[in-house]
């Protein structure tokens, strides 16, 4: 009888380890705010990324295009297959538009063109999104088109989970991105009809941490995903790639890791306080963005401060005059601008004023 409850207890326990597994070939949850991996694995190796493509896609789109441009849809839509919105030759349809078909539908005809409208041709967007991958540091990355297919000769887009969490992280600092990456649903009426797309990334539609995302799939590559999740100003980014569990997976990642970490501010603007009596003793050096820092609820994490003030007592008022720069485990991770703005009389008479009234309250 003991024998006969110790091999039930064993299976049980190998049975809940499978349910906490990570299907996935390579995975990665990057921290978005300072691009700090917090788990994952693989996640440096070159895969087939399927229509994950489409987020740099769209991150060229926005970045070289006029958002507003009418777009009216060419021949070289024929040549479109797979996922499609189903957009048809002389539509008329924006830029913008075209990029809620690619990025909520996967549209691959909104894919050509938006390459054409943007580019000219394929061939010179897909050089444009090669020029970004370097600039960002997409070090296991190789674009051939911008939809994510797999080529007739074979040739195909590959990446690794760790880049495509770097361009999603690059993406999100653009609001036109973070708003079309977010929409669950999008209704836009060209001259030739009416069309309601309904965003493929079930997690949007069913979690409100959830706040953008992108699917992928090919035979080849099977199925990719990444996402973006936000909870008690902890923001993620989970990119999986070759994972039949992925929506699943990404839950429990995103669960996973707001549960073990916490935000805490180390910059405020408005709490700012650094002086310098040498080069700028008649201005006051200010920051103009709060920063916050995801860190471990263990303790372990150690944050430092270091500031790096020009030597310079020649410069026009409001001038950037040197860095703050936040470090994580002795890792940079951020990078604030300091500015120095002129201390006026009347300036100086305020703040001997609200030093008064602080005393009067002070004990």
């Amino acid at each position: 009888m003991k024998k006969l409850i110790g091999v039930v207890l064993f299976i049980f326990f190998i049975n809940l380890a499978k349910v906490n597994a990570i299907s996935a070939s390579s995975y990665i949850v990057m921290d978005l705010d300072s691009g700090r991996v917090v788990s994952g694995s693989n996640y440096n190796e070159p895969k087939l990324i399927a229509s994950i493509t489409k987020i740099m896609t769209s991150y060229v789109a926005i970045k070289y295009g006029d958002l507003e441009k009418l777009v009216t849809v060419d021949e070289d839509v024929l040549k479109a297959y797979g996922s499609a919105i189903y957009i048809e030759v002389g539509e008329e349809l924006t830029l913008k538009e075209l990029l809620y078909g690619l990025m909520l539908r996967s549209g691959n005809d909104a894919a050509i063109e938006i390459a054409n409208a943007v580019a000219g041709s394929m061939e010179n967007f897909v050089y444009l999104m090669n020029e970004e991958a370097s600039r960002i540091g997409m070090k296991n990355t190789n674009f051939v088109n911008n939809h994510g297919l797999e080529e007739n000769d074979g040739s195909a887009n590959k990446s690794s989970a760790y880049d495509m969490a770097l361009i999603t992280k690059e993406a999100y600092q653009l609001a036109k991105f973070r708003e079309i990456f977010g929409t669950k649903e999008k209704t836009v009426k060209t001259n030739y009809k009416t069309y309601r797309w309904i965003s493929k990334n079930k997690l949007i539609h069913k979690y409100d941490f959830i706040t953008g995302g992108k699917t992928g799939y090919t035979e080849k590559a099977r199925r990719t995903l990444v996402t973006t999740g936000s909870k008690d100003n902890i923001n993620l980014v989970v990119v999986t790639i070759n994972d039949g569990n992925d929506f699943q997976d990404h839950i429990d990642l995103y669960n996973k890791y707001f549960n073990e970490y916490h935000s805490e501010f180390v910059l405020k603007k408005d709490e700012f306080d650094l002086t310098d009596d040498k080069y700028y003793k008649n201005y006051k050096l200010y920051i103009k963005n709060d920063y916050r820092v995801s860190l471990k609820n263990d303790n372990k994490d150690k944050v430092e401060i270091k500031y790096n003030l020009n030597k310079d007592d020649n410069f026009i008022d409001n001038a950037i005059v040197g860095t703050v720069d936040v470090y994580l485990n002795k890792e940079k991770i951020h990078e604030e601008q300091i500015y120095a703005k002129k201390i006026t009389n009347n300036s100086k008479e305020k703040v001997r004023l609200i030093d008064k009234i602080k005393g009067w309250f002070s004990w």
